[in-house]
């Protein structure tokens, strides 16, 4: 699509103990992001995870 439309707009992100952020993915759904995010959070890391929605102006 080149029409300006988001066609994942749910980010999961990682931060580590340190305090850097990363971008995991990119998913479709909100359900299908959570669902990565918590697979993630159960391997029981330090890291911290989390879902975003990406605007349509793609601002977070």
């Amino acid at each position: 699509m080149n029409d300006g439309t988001i066609t994942l707009p749910w980010l999961v992100i990682r931060q580590d103990d340190n305090g850097n952020r990363y971008r995991v993915g990119r998913y479709a759904t909100r359900a299908e992001a959570q669902k990565i995010a918590d697979s993630l959070d159960e391997r029981g890391h330090k890291q911290l995870y989390w879902v975003e929605r990406i605007a349509q102006n793609g601002a977070r």
